[in-house]
């Protein structure tokens, strides 16, 4: 399995947001600077978030994107099945149909067992999560973008 660009840009954008919680709306030419992602394909990113659930938005001077849910309610899991789908390395495990061999297949019961495993990590991280480690990897300079 590999994240794209979107996951991984939208997983980012998710983890300022949770930085920054409860500090009201955060602009999302902030986000992108300090994440360093184009914040035109941050627009792009966010909007199914949105429509999710994960954040909400406001306009207007003090405008910007708020986590909808404390960041200990939101899992990776979350975000990235939002933006990238199931984390099936194959159609055929979210599908067996798709395949006239599944039934049969134990290379199947491999990419199974590989969903699992990632689905399980996924599930086991908050935003809180990551917003302590990173946290406890900025140093000093670091930590000033998050101010």
């Amino acid at each position: 399995m590999r994240l794209s660009t979107r996951g991984r840009y939208g997983t980012r954008a998710m983890l300022e947001l949770a930085l920054h919680y409860g500090e009201g709306p955060i602009l999302l030419k902030d986000i992108a600077r300090r994440q360093q992602v184009s914040e035109r394909y941050l627009e792009q990113v966010v909007t199914p978030l949105k429509a999710a659930g994960l954040v909400t938005s406001a306009r207007g001077a003090r405008g910007g994107f708020s986590l909808a849910r404390p960041p200990a309610e939101i899992r990776v899991a979350e975000i990235v099945e939002v933006l990238e789908g199931s984390v099936a390395p194959v159609e055929c495990v979210d599908d067996p149909a798709t395949c006239p061999r599944a039934s049969a297949c134990v290379t199947r019961d491999v990419w199974s067992e590989m969903k699992r495993a990632a689905s399980g990590v996924l599930e086991s991280i908050t935003l809180e999560e990551l917003a302590r480690r990173q946290r406890e990897r900025e140093g000093p300079e670091e930590a000033m973008y998050h101010i």
